[in-house]
């Protein structure tokens, strides 16, 4: 097990820019400071190679420019804000928006975008620390953020997050990596399995209505494994605003939230989540992105994304779990995607 720290010679807003390999046996990951990216993600298929399965660029520079949050640790707020308008103890607060008039992942200058502080605390885990201002893209209180990410000899990637505030705020972090576990093409194939009986309903734009649904009767029921593309197509409204899916799923708790399964390589991410939400994001809307990663192009469907999350848009809806943090207060949350073959 080992972390190797590769100076790049690149900075932004005055602080170096750093690669983290970190290895352990028979698993490899890539990530870094800017934004708490992670660029490369490579786990054993069925027959012990090695398959990349995470979406992303060689050069940072594509982070820097064209990058959809690809491996993003994404906050202060991930997924949307309607407006990018809350209220909190009586007062208003207005988020910049850069989503169809809304806010989306943390404004135009998010986490994602953020070169972090860092420390190696293991042999195969980094912490990355970011101090962000009262008042940085609109948000109430000084928020002191601590990001874990470490890898395990049994094949599985550790994501833990804290943060404290000094006045009362919302908080609500993801790591926004696009899975392939097939290594490249389509998602289509890839089998699904998702712990939750409901989904937040949403308009348009990816706005929560407030109204949760049931999941059964609908293709939105990945209760029992199906495959991404067997009812893509569906005239289901909540799917064809989307061209596919793109939804926050109520999770159910357990041991487990989430799977996926790659017929092709055998490869099989579980996942687990301290939170009560995940956005199962279906890449309806990515691409065609030429000249990515090995030089790949990217189009719809190149990959599955799960954000584990508090819900959308929660500041604005009482009837959903509460992203307020207070002063005074700790933020602790933990996700881990685990991987296996089958």
């Amino acid at each position: 097990m080992s972390v190797e720290v590769i100076r790049t010679g690149q900075h932004r807003d005055g602080r170096d820019i750093v690669l983290f390999d970190i290895e352990v046996p028979g698993m490899e990951m890539r990530m870094t400071n800017y934004g708490g990216i992670i660029m490369l993600l490579k786990v054993p298929d069925r027959n012990g190679e090695l398959v990349d399965v995470v979406l992303g660029f060689d050069e940072l520079e594509d982070y820097f420019t064209r990058s959809p949050y690809f491996g993003a640790l994404v906050g202060r707020y991930a997924n949307r804000i309607r407006e990018g308008r809350f209220v909190l103890d009586g007062k208003s607060y207005q988020v910049p928006v850069n989503a169809s008039g809304n806010a989306l992942h943390g404004g135009l200058t998010g986490f994602d975008k953020k070169v972090m502080n860092w420390e190696v605390t293991g042999e195969s885990s980094v912490r990355l620390t970011y101090v962000s201002p009262d008042g940085e893209e609109g948000f109430p209180g000084e928020l002191r953020l601590e990001a874990e990410y470490a890898l395990t000899p049994e094949h599985d990637l550790l994501l833990r997050y804290r943060a404290v505030t000094d006045q009362d705020t919302v908080v609500n972090l993801t790591n926004h990596s696009y899975f392939n576990l097939s290594g490249s093409g389509d998602i289509l194939g890839h089998e699904v399995r998702i712990n939750a009986d409901q989904f937040t309903e949403v308009d348009g734009k990816g706005i929560p209505t407030g109204t949760l649904l049931d999941v059964a009767g609908t293709p939105m029921d990945f209760r029992e494994r199906h495959t991404v593309g067997e009812r893509i197509d569906s005239d289901y409204p909540q799917l064809a605003q989307f061209r596919g899916y793109d939804h926050n799923y109520a999770l159910n708790g357990g041991e487990w939230a989430a799977e996926a399964y790659s017929p092709k390589t055998g490869i099989l991410m579980k996942v687990r989540t301290t939170l009560p939400g995940m956005q199962f994001y279906a890449s309806c809307t990515l691409g065609p992105l030429e000249n990515a990663k090995g030089g790949a192009r990217y189009d719809h469907y190149g990959a599955v994304c799960f954000e584990t999350q508090f819900y959308p848009d929660s500041p604005n809806h009482e009837n959903f779990p509460s992203a307020v943090l207070r002063a005074g207060e700790t933020y602790e949350q933990e996700t881990v995607y685990s991987f296996r073959t089958e």
